[in-house]
């Protein structure tokens, strides 16, 4: 989902870490011990520091280097993609990453393990504004890790005006250049700001409204995307599509044509952080990594390869993260900050008819000729089997007449 690797943020990344020395960490002792051990990491694509080229560094082999624990990274695209991987118990992992409201509700169904943030060195450099956050709020079961809001990112050669309202994705000047972004939470977010609903709501009749508006739009979509958006918009292939600000920001520095708005409706602003499932298997590697996580050095190459803003006060007082401080699209000023909602987590009949709601829009429209002739030929050869049985037993039946006589 969140890929971005661009040539401004590494050559910063560079600076950083000729000013921090890449291979020295805070309190190096702590990681000792666990050399030997294996942890499985579970993140979203695209979401962590992992090259060395231009002066950044690789997060997850330093990590090995630092403790001699094995780290076997595994991606994912979305929170729903994630959740029934955590839900059913089909893999272990020791470290994830999901959202607020994913987070809120895997406490509530008691997913997650409890974090003892006392004995991580590092927590004191999470800045005061991410802690206590609704979805956790005694900081019992997760560590901030990137912060972001959704917006509008859009081409200025192929779109006529400056947007200002999400109603542009239903314009049908722009049919066939439109993208849609494709999870539910984030998709059914633009028609509820755009309908003044909250983000939150669990009124039927809102969400059928809303799953409407969605199904209206289909006929202009070029399509559904995730990470398949960065080759579109970055090659001019598409012109408008709702995503995440700090994906947006290495798309800028690919194409220069892009732009991005937070429409006058209000957006969708979010918490990713790391937690530890209750399917982990090495709860002290876990520790280990989110403190390490935590470490200016590491969480500044993380907040410049990745682009989002950050709630390491580490990284916000450090003179080479000034440039992208300055990004008014990551840290815009008071007068230009949009209207925001977080996601929540929602009662399980409405994640049921979320559920429902998007796989009908998904499907709505959809060329099934392929399905059909598949079904009519399965139909056909039952057809065919059923007769070709039916004549060979009134053979038997002839000839053991015939010969019995």
């Amino acid at each position: 989902m969140k890929k971005l690797l661009c040539y401004f943020t590494c050559l910063c990344a560079a600076v950083a870490c000729l000013a921090f020395g890449c291979a020295a960490y805070e309190n190096e002792e702590y990681y000792k011990g666990h050399e030997g051990e294996t942890i499985n990491v579970f993140n979203w694509g695209e979401y962590i520091s992992d090259s060395y080229e231009d002066g950044c560094i690789d997060v997850n082999r330093e990590f090995e280097k630092l403790t001699g624990i094995k780290v076997n990274y595994v991606t994912f695209e979305s929170n729903e993609d994630m959740y029934p991987k955590i839900k059913n118990g089909g893999a272990s992992y020791d470290i994830i990453i999901p959202s607020d409201y994913m987070i809120e509700r895997m406490i509530s169904e008691n997913l997650l393990l409890k974090i003892d943030v006392s004995s991580l060195p590092n927590y004191h450099y999470v800045s005061e504004d991410y802690q206590n956050m609704y979805y956790d709020p005694q900081n019992e079961y997760s560590v901030p890790y990137n912060v972001g809001m959704v917006g509008l990112i859009y081409n200025t050669k192929m779109v006529e005006e400056k947007p200002t309202s999400w109603t542009v994705l239903w314009d049908e000047r722009y049919a066939g250049k439109i993208l849609m972004i494709d999870n539910p939470r984030d998709a059914f977010a633009i028609p509820q700001k755009i309908m003044g609903y909250s983000l939150n709501s669990t009124d039927e009749k809102e969400l059928y409204d809303v799953a409407q508006m969605l199904i209206d739009q289909k006929p202009l979509l070029q399509g559904y995307v995730m990470d398949e958006i960065y080759n579109k918009m970055e090659s001019g292939e598409a012109a408008l599509v709702p995503y995440y600000v700090g994906d947006f920001v290495c798309m800028q520095d690919v194409n220069p044509d892009l732009d991005f708005v937070y429409p006058e409706e209000g957006v969708n602003i979010f918490v990713d952080a790391v937690c530890i499932p209750k399917c982990a298997q090495n709860y002290e590697a876990a520790m280990l990594y989110i403190n390490f996580l935590l470490d200016p050095t590491v969480a500044l190459s993380n907040a410049l390869y990745i682009g989002y803003a950050t709630p390491n006060i580490g990284v916000l007082d450090h003179p080479d993260y000034e440039e992208m401080r300055e990004n008014k699209y990551l840290y815009p000023e008071p007068e230009d900050k949009p209207e925001t909602e977080y996601f929540h987590n929602l009662p399980q009949e409405t994640l049921l008819k979320f559920s429902e709601l998007w796989n009908e829009i998904r499907i709505y429209g959809a060329d099934n000729t392929h399905i059909y002739i598949g079904f009519a030929v399965i139909g056909a050869a039952l057809i065919f089997f059923l007769i070709r049985k039916a004549v060979t037993k009134r053979r038997r039946e002839y000839w053991y007449n015939t010969l019995t006589k």
